[in-house]
């Protein structure tokens, strides 16, 4: 069978029935890469470099003749690999590197004459990368599920998930809590591009005709932003904002953190110092040293709230309910945001 070039739309349908094979240096795979491919490098990131050059400083000619000197030795290592892969699957391959074009075109050529069933990228990643920013275009309904810093938004939004509602996990997806205890504990972050691929990936499978639910959040998040177009329409969507006491957010909050490294508490609230003023910073900081987690996050807490309150009040568009939460308890939490949210 002679491998077939298709687009991004016939792609994207095929990889639930196959598997992806990014061929792309390992460093291009590291930073951002289509979600659930395989690494199968046709390049070391050295060799991409020396061929590249090639091309550029001398000609195509001489870029690929390099390039075949590195392809040579490893292709039946490429074709051992893609079988262990696909044993005892019918499985299709489906193999793209950054434009689709002779690195892709090469593994391919390979594992087709092997006997694979293979297919080809046209655009290669960077058509995926623009299938990714197509997603966010899309005319969505998001209602956003906010309250103050303490409220347990993140297992609301799961436990009315788990009710039969569409969501989006922002801070699952970016690895990170949101605040400046957010980080602590968790595995790096990935790349801004990473992360709006995996976004891409969590719209395209929403019902466009049905509310997607998001949490309230700055625009960044750690060291990642939301993308802007999706950042805007949350700003004009309707929001259900939760209004849990200040001793029930504190009592979640300590249960949540109180726990974490000391060390690291310590270097987060020294990140905000500048916004959280010396005193409060050194009084945030005594506490801390004397173990008293509620004196600590209680100013904290404080602090988040005046920011939060500012957010609420810029809100231009999209209706706010106010709601009333007896304490940080998502069963509960979950029923009366279903009131307005279905």
């Amino acid at each position: 069978m002679a491998i077939q070039k298709i687009g991004i739309e016939d792609f994207a349908e095929l990889r639930t029935e196959s598997l992806v094979f990014d061929v792309r240096s390992p460093g291009e795979y590291t930073h951002a890469h289509i979600p659930n491919a395989y690494s199968l490098p046709l390049f070391t990131d050295d060799e991409r470099k020396v061929v590249g050059t090639a091309y550029k400083q001398e000609s195509k000619e001489k870029a690929i003749k390099i390039g075949l000197d590195y392809f040579g030795p490893k292709m039946r290592a490429i074709v051992e690999e893609v079988e262990e892969l696909t044993k005892n699957t019918n499985k299709k391959i489906l193999v793209h590197c950054w434009r689709g074009g002779m690195r892709s075109g090469g593994v391919a050529w390979l594992l087709d004459l092997y006997g694979f069933e293979v297919y080809q990228l046209s655009g290669g990643y960077k058509a995926y990368r623009n299938w990714v920013i197509g997603q966010f275009e899309k005319p969505y309904d998001f209602k956003v599920v906010s309250g103050n810093t303490g409220s347990g938004k993140t297992y609301l939004l799961h436990k009315l998930e788990n009710n039969g509602l569409q969501i989006v996990d922002l801070e699952g997806l970016a690895k990170h809590k949101g605040s400046a205890l957010g980080g602590i504990n968790q595995p790096p972050q990935p790349s801004q591009e990473m992360f709006e691929n995996l976004l891409a990936e969590q719209l395209a499978k929403k019902n466009i005709e049905r509310p997607i639910l998001l949490e309230d959040e700055s625009q960044r998040i750690g060291n990642l932003n939301i993308p802007n177009i999706i950042w805007q329409k949350m700003k004009e969507s309707d929001l259900g904002y939760l209004q849990i006491p200040f001793d029930e957010r504190l009592k979640f909050l300590v249960k949540e953190y109180g726990d974490l490294p000391q060390e690291e508490l310590k270097n987060a609230v020294l990140r905000i110092q500048k916004r959280l003023g010396g005193l409060e910073t050194k009084n945030t900081l005594r506490h801390l040293e004397d173990n008293d987690f509620s004196g600590c996050f209680g100013i904290l807490l404080r602090y988040y709230d005046k920011w939060y309150e500012k957010g609420l009040n810029a809100k231009e568009k999209g209706k706010i309910f106010k709601l009333e939460g007896k304490s940080v308890d998502e069963e509960e939490n979950a029923k009366i945001l279903m009131q307005i949210f279905r």
